[in-house]
């Protein structure tokens, strides 16, 4: 199969690009590498510098490149940056994925997979969150997101455009071996901060809040490795190919969670020093529980991660950040 990835520098994007060409696929990347790193791309693989803002240049990698199918990612991801410039998040995440949409309809109707995320969800009592639960997102990027989605259905109704939508809990970790690993330029994720305090980069760990119902009081979520991560985007787009199925939305995540002291825990056991913490109030908006229900993608698609143990995920950021702890292009 022939596959356009945009967003493919990116963090997910790249190693789903490796996944990929791991199971035979021919790749090619559309990325503005705003976020994304051309380092951060395989060699032998295609890379094409391109915006979804200019309409013109998604039509013409699609033109050119002639895919079987398209794997979207190219989106803004800070939530609190989305809540102080909207504009800046429904530009770039919807009316983007809008220009992919029309170009695909006009130029290329192949099938789409689509990078969404859990915070379409918002605040919910469910535990585990299961795929028909509210979508009442409380972020500009949730609501882009979901926004996305729902343009996603509608060309589907309107024009049969074939799709799946991956719905990502935390994202963490990074490939076997630390050739590529998480490098975004705003650091707010869990696991990548630990690593980077260890590293001496960061003072302290901060941990908001030890009074949420939880066993040990810290919030708990659902962490999902990015090379299963990238798995379900494999298994995502050859279901699509193969017909098994034409508009399709799963949950991706372990179905189970780890709180915040037990994946500090874990970066002490790995790193073999015990990281300084210090308790902060609760954050507004942290819910106690963010677990995803995965059982309909594991049902449908034979989707089954590898990477079940937290020490083992943690010990895969850790390669990668010690060897590249100024991310790409450094040492």
């Amino acid at each position: 199969m022939k596959l356009l990835v945009v967003g493919g520098a990116g963090y997910i994007g790249s190693h789903t690009v490796r996944q990929l060409r791991g199971a035979g696929h021919e790749v090619a990347v559309f990325d503005n590498l705003v976020s994304g790193h051309a380092e951060a791309v395989p060699g032998g693989v295609e890379l094409i510098r391109g915006d979804l803002l200019d309409a013109a240049s998604i039509r013409a990698a699609l033109e050119a490149q002639q895919p079987d199918a398209v794997i979207h990612f190219a989106a803004l991801i800070e939530v609190g940056e989305s809540m102080r410039e909207p504009e800046k998040y429904y530009r770039n995440n919807v009316v983007g994925s809008l220009n992919l949409l029309a170009a695909l309809k006009d130029t290329r109707p192949v099938p789409l997979v689509f990078s969404s995320t859990a915070a379409v969800y918002g605040t919910t009592d469910a535990v585990p969150i299961p795929e028909d639960a509210p979508l009442r997102p409380e972020s500009v990027y949730g609501e882009s997101k979901l926004m996305t989605e729902n343009m996603i259905r509608a060309f589907h109704a309107a024009h049969g455009l074939p799709y799946v939508i991956l719905r990502y809990f935390n994202v963490c970790g990074a490939a076997p071996g630390g050739e590529i690993g998480e490098a975004h330029k705003s650091k707010t994720h869990l696991i990548e901060l630990a690593c980077l305090t260890a590293l001496g980069q960061r003072e302290k760990m901060m941990i908001f809040g030890d009074d949420y119902p939880t066993p040990d009081g810290t919030c708990i979520r659902d962490y999902v490795h990015v090379q299963d991560l990238a798995d379900a985007h494999v298994l995502a787009v050859e279901a699509l190919h193969a017909g098994r199925t034409q508009a399709a939305t799963y949950n991706v995540g372990l179905g189970r969670g780890f709180s915040v002291r037990e994946v500090l825990g874990a970066v002490d056991e790995v790193v073999g020093t015990p990281l300084r913490r210090e308790l902060a109030p609760r954050r507004a908006g942290d819910p106690p529980r963010l677990v995803a229900d995965p059982s309909r993608i594991q049902a449908e698609l034979g989707f089954s991660p590898r990477f079940t143990d937290l020490r083992e995920i943690v010990q895969t950021a850790w390669d990668w950040h010690r060897g590249h702890p100024h991310g790409f292009g450094e040492g």
